[in-house]
């Protein structure tokens, strides 16, 4: 077993009152299976942030008497602080300690909760939301980053899809969730109920993650400041440029797009200066670490196109009312976290390559039959490819993250689970605008809806099948002459033999 392997072990044993030598199996379940409780509610945590938030945005305009442009920043706050800081935290977590940062996060995160619901103007339910944001891209950059140090390789797979269906029912619990309590107790309830879910999130973490491991100060590299600085800037003027304007991309959009261009460079720049950069390139050279951000944020800007054209499609072409499009959507988020842990299982038995081309085939299936399917085929006709294409987003997320976080070494799992939270960040602000802009061309130059959700869909395997060739050339190049390439996409989520 690796040395940092063996690291990971020693803390387990020491936190379990473990002896010498090897544990038994039966040893390590209670300390594996609270530990991932307690990873569990944080990934719930930061996925309900946001969509509980969007159902609440009417009754926020009316109690604050505000337009929606207004409201809107409830939203934009959350998505700016999450996108700009994760990989910062993640960073942050392999310098100071991840169980220490993580608490930090849980705690920020719950006293911002308390904070949304007690704010008694617009603008202080912003900054507190921010903070909120703040506390959320640290429990989405760290808790992947967990499971190298709480999980035995062979179940790394299984963990990272049960992960990943935490973050699946909370998208989907949100929106329902927040109706039922803005009906029943009043928006402050929005806000509210983080509140129990954070204190079990933080006494779980603080009881079964095992401890942080002490270095020498000598030993600890420097926070990169300025680069952290300039990438969180470079993000948010991206993630404005891509979310303001309602679809329409004036003046402002090009500014801070023209903005995030020359941030990246200075970011480049910087870091190509600095001792101890916050991203090291040696990490983007990687082919499995860069395969695996570039088609995650492919695959990301393509499941938006869910959220952008179903809605229009279900309602104005299919004629649903308010109440049946809500269920229709809710199908994906559903279907990815049923799918989420048995995709889990297959990445541990066959590989996080061969399983990431499988969950991307299928996505490409369900999209090209979205892009043909007739109207005449009503509701059942975009159902049917939606779950296939969803299944087959929590069967690639799940091996890739497992591929991915694998590859990374024990210093850097921080930073590189924080890229993974940015790259699916990414994605999801891009497709929100790219996509949209491909519905909306394409609908009103054709006059239907119709129309412009099969062109979509057709961008969307387009995208897909980009993601596919990069997985797969990151497969071959790995696999060199001696095509050993388990050795970087493992069956069992490990960094070599045991």
């Amino acid at each position: 077993m690796s040395p940092h392997r063996d690291s990971a072990t020693g803390h387990r044993q020491h936190r379990t009152g473990g002896e010498g030598g090897t544990p038994s199996a039966g040893a390590h379940r209670p300390p594996v299976r609270w530990a991932l409780a307690g990873l569990s509610l944080s990934v719930l945590l930061s996925s309900l942030g946001t969509g509980i938030a969007h159902a609440g945005l009417p009754t926020l305009a009316q109690v604050f008497s505000a337009s929606f442009q207004e409201v809107q920043w409830i939203v934009l706050a959350y998505l700016l602080a999450v996108t700009a800081l994760v990989v910062g935290a993640g960073r942050l977590g392999d310098l100071v300690g991840r169980r220490r940062l993580l608490l930090a996060g849980i705690s920020l995160f719950t006293v911002a909760s308390v904070l949304c619901a007690a704010a008694p103007t617009l603008w202080l339910l912003i900054a507190a939301r921010a903070a909120q944001g703040l506390g959320a891209a640290v429990l989405t950059a760290l808790t992947m980053a967990f499971v190298g140090e709480t999980v035995p390789k062979e179940r790394t797979g299984s963990a990272m899809g049960l992960l990943g269906t935490m973050s699946a029912v909370g998208t989907a619990l949100g929106p329902s969730l927040g109706g039922a309590l803005l009906a029943g107790f009043g928006w402050r309830a929005l806000f509210l109920v983080n509140v129990p879910l954070g204190i079990a999130a933080f006494l779980l973490s603080h009881r079964h993650l095992p401890a942080d491991r002490r270095e020498p100060s000598a030993d600890r590299a420097r926070f990169d400041h300025l680069g952290t600085l300039l990438l969180a800037l470079t993000l948010a003027a991206y993630a404005l440029a891509m979310t303001l304007g309602d679809g329409r991309f004036g003046p402002l959009n090009t500014a801070l797009l023209l903005g995030a261009v020359f941030g990246a460079a200075l970011f480049v720049r910087a870091e190509a200066r600095t001792a101890s950069p916050l991203v090291q390139r040696s990490l983007l050279r990687d082919p499995v670490i860069g395969a695996g951000l570039a088609s995650g944020a492919l695959v990301s800007t393509v499941m938006m196109a869910t959220l952008v054209v179903g809605p229009f499609y279900l309602s104005r072409t299919l004629g649903l009312d308010e109440a049946p499009v809500g269920l229709v959507l809710s199908v994906g988020p559903l279907v990815a976290g049923v799918t989420g842990v048995p995709a889990g299982r297959l990445a541990d038995r066959f590989g996080g390559r061969r399983t990431a081309l499988l969950g991307l085939l299928a996505m490409t299936a369900g999209a090209v039959s979205l892009s043909v399917a007739p109207a005449s085929l009503g509701v059942l006709g975009y159902v049917v490819p939606l779950a296939v294409v969803t299944s087959g987003y929590a069967v690639f997320q799940t091996a890739n993250n497992t591929a991915v976080m694998a590859d990374a070494g024990p210093d850097r799992r921080g930073v590189v689970s924080g890229m993974l939270g940015l790259s699916r960040n990414l994605g999801l602000v891009t497709g929100a605008s790219l996509m949209g802009a491909v519905f909306a061309h394409a609908s009103a130059s054709a006059g239907a809806v119709a129309t412009g959700m099969r062109s979509t869909y057709l961008v969307a395997a387009a995208l897909i099948l980009a993601a596919l060739a990069a997985v797969a050339a990151a497969g071959r190049i790995q696999a060199g002459p001696a095509g050993d390439q388990a050795a970087r996409y493992p069956a069992d989520g490990g960094r070599g033999p045991a």
